[in-house]
């Protein structure tokens, strides 16, 4: 593939301006899709997303657009709608002809109807276009303000790992090239689900012994489903892993962290899945991660039990009797 130069952004929400921002401040031409026509109206005459970006004004030209069409007209597109739109999205790309290039997937999710990793529902639905992953440690308000991050960029192969790197590069965000498209996605949508595990101990106020001991062995369950579908490790203790893990686990500017505060707290899922608000990815992940699981012929305990205060709302402390009552184990298999 040649040069990346142009960029289109498809997603007007917090991350997808926070990557739009990235790719223009590393010198590419970027268009930017907005769903919404006030959403594109506030980004060309004010320079903001105050419904998704409150408080930040940025000087870059994002070149904001109703028009898929012309979003899709570029060298490489981000693709950052969330995980449950993901499909009907690159259908919809596919309807305009205008793919060129590679399509990076930025959501961090399993498709729930299918149970499907994201890069799998782009085959389906884009076959032919070289997919990419882009996943890492990072909040859109820090991105958008530009302060350090450093994020994971996979795809099939290296050549096109690292043209997109070079493509978002810039003195404020880092990525790091990797071909491994599967652990990049299997460590971003798990830890979305575990963050709702730690979000649920801290809001009910369990303590900082207990937010650590369920970071350690969700991560232990993260590592054993991805090794089980073939994922690198050095992927998994890497940046779209442990590093994403940690930063969503113990921070309430997480989304998944804070719905699980709200379960912490005495909220049960279907309250909060009805009652809309901000999305939590992990909500939709937990039952396809276990599912997985089973078919692989591991257990997923954390997942398992927060699929249950989702789908069968069980509460936290049921939910606690339940993972401290397990047989106990070896820590490691060597023991």
């Amino acid at each position: 593939m040649g040069a990346i130069n142009s960029i289109g952004v498809i997603g007007g929400g917090a991350w997808g301006t926070a990557l739009a921002l990235t790719a223009a401040r590393a010198g590419r031409e970027v268009r930017l899709w907005a769903r919404d026509p006030g959403t594109v109206s506030e980004i060309r005459s004010r320079r903001q997303n105050p419904r998704y970006l409150p408080g930040i004004t940025f000087d870059e030209d994002l070149n904001p657009t109703t028009s898929l069409e012309a979003a899709a007209d570029a060298d490489a597109i981000l693709l950052v709608t969330p995980a449950q739109t993901t499909r009907a999205m690159l259908a919809a790309l596919q309807k305009t002809g205008k793919v060129r290039g590679p399509v990076v997937l930025c959501a961090k999710g399993l498709e729930q109807t299918s149970g499907k990793l994201l890069s799998k529902v782009m085959g389906e639905e884009l076959p032919g276009v070289e997919p990419g992953v882009l996943s890492g440690p990072s909040f859109a308000d820090d991105v958008a303000k530009g302060l350090p991050t450093a994020v994971t960029v996979a795809a099939n192969t290296a050549k096109t790992a690292l043209s997109l790197c070079e493509a978002l590069q810039s003195p404020c965000f880092r990525p790091y090239a990797s071909i491994d498209i599967l652990g990049t996605q299997i460590g971003g949508a798990l830890k979305n689900v575990l963050a709702i595990a730690c979000g649920a101990v801290v809001g009910r106020k369990l303590g900082a012994s207990a937010q650590a001991a369920l970071t350690a062995r969700g991560f232990a369950e993260l590592t054993r489903l991805g090794t089980a579908m073939g994922a690198q490790s050095e992927t998994l203790t890497g940046l779209s892993g442990l590093g994403d893990l940690f930063l969503t686990c113990s921070s309430s500017q997480s989304r998944n962290f804070s719905f699980g505060l709200r379960l912490g707290e005495g909220f049960m899922g279907s309250e909060l899945i009805a009652a809309g608000g901000k999305l939590a990815e992990g909500a939709y992940s937990a039952r396809v991660a276990v599912k997985l699981a089973e078919k692989h012929g591991i257990e997923l305990p954390i997942c398992e039990t927060v699929a249950r205060m989702i789908d069968e709302d069980q509460t936290i402390d049921d939910a606690l009797n339940t993972l401290m009552a397990r047989p106990l184990k070896a820590e490691t298999e060597s023991v």
